[in-house]
C-alpha cells in the first residue's frame, strides 16, 4: 500500500482543522501589553516517512527533526535521516541507500495569542547526502517483436562513496495540539548543486532528495511530523 495524494489531503485537512481549532481557544483580545513567550529545543520524528516503510515495499526510512528558537519568530532548524529509495520502472530497477542531514532556518509568519505556539512557516536548507546506489536489473530495449526482452544482472552493480548536495525551499504549519506537543505538515522544493554519478550511469533517487528526473535539477518532498517542545526559559 502506498502514501497515496488522497491520504496526504486527509491529514493535512485533520491539521488545518486542529491549527483552526487550537485558534479559537482563546477569544480574549491581543492587546499590546507584552507577555513571555516559551523558547528551546523542539525534537521529533517525520511520521510519514515511518508509515511510508510500513507500506512500501521498496522504501525503507527515518527522520528526526529539530528546532531552536533563536530570536522571536526565527528558528534555527535541522533534520538528519537514512533512507532507502528503489527505482522500479520495468525496464531498470535501482536502488539508493544512504544518510544525509539539512541544516537551515525557519520563519513564522504567524502571530500567536499568549501562551500559544502555533505557526504558519517558511524555511530554507542546505542538504547533503552520502549514499551508495546498486544497479540490480536491466533489461536491453529493442523494437524487434521476434525476440524475447534480454534482462541482465550485473555482476558488480554496486556503487559506493556517491554523494550530492542542494538547496531547498519549504512551507509549512505546525499546531500544539497538546502542551509542548507538535503537529507539523510541510512541502519542500529542492534544487540540487552538484553530485557523483555511478560510471556510465545516473542517480536515480538520492536519499533526502526523493527522486531525480532526467537531466533536472529539481526535486520535490513532503513531511508530517511530531514533535515535542523541551522549555529551556522564557522572555
Amino acid at each position: 500500500m502506498k502514501i497515496t495524494p488522497t491520504y496526504l489531503s486527509i491529514i493535512s485537512i485533520i491539521l488545518l482543522l486542529s491549527f483552526n481549532k487550537a485558534t479559537a481557544q482563546t477569544e480574549q483580545p491581543q492587546d499590546s501589553i507584552e507577555f513571555e513567550q516559551k523558547y528551546g529545543l523542539r525534537v521529533g520524528v517525520d511520521l510519514s516517512k515511518l508509515l511510508r516503510t510500513a507500506f512500501q515495499e521498496d522504501y525503507r526510512g527515518f527522520e528526526l527533526v529539530g528546532d531552536y528558537r533563536v530570536y522571536d519568530s526565527f528558528y534555527a532548524a535541522a533534520e538528519i535521516g537514512n533512507e532507502q529509495i528503489t527505482f522500479d520502472e520495468g525496464l531498470i530497477r535501482a536502488t539508493s541507500s544512504g544518510s544525509y542531514a539539512k541544516i537551515g532556518a525557519d520563519y513564522n509568519a504567524y502571530n500567536n495569542w499568549q501562551d500559544m505556539q502555533n505557526s504558519i512557516f517558511v524555511g530554507i536548507r542546505y542538504g547533503f547526502a552520502t549514499f551508495s546506489q546498486e544497479l540490480e536489473e536491466y533489461t536491453i530495449y529493442t523494437t524487434t517483436p521476434y525476440f524475447d526482452p534480454d534482462t541482465r544482472t550485473p555482476e558488480n552493480g554496486e556503487t559506493t562513496g556517491l554523494t550530492a548536495n542542494w538547496i531547498e525551499l519549504m512551507a509549512g504549519i505546525k499546531v500544539e495540539v497538546l502542551k509542548n506537543l507538535f503537529l507539523s505538515a510541510n512541502v519542500q522544493l529542492k534544487r540540487r548543486i552538484g553530485q557523483n554519478t555511478p560510471s556510465g550511469f545516473d542517480n536515480l533517487s538520492i536519499p533526502g532528495f526523493n527522486r531525480t528526473y532526467d537531466d533536472s535539477q529539481f526535486g520535490v518532498g513532503y513531511a508530517y511530523t511530531i514533535s515535542y517542545l523541551l522549555p529551556l526559559y522564557k522572555k
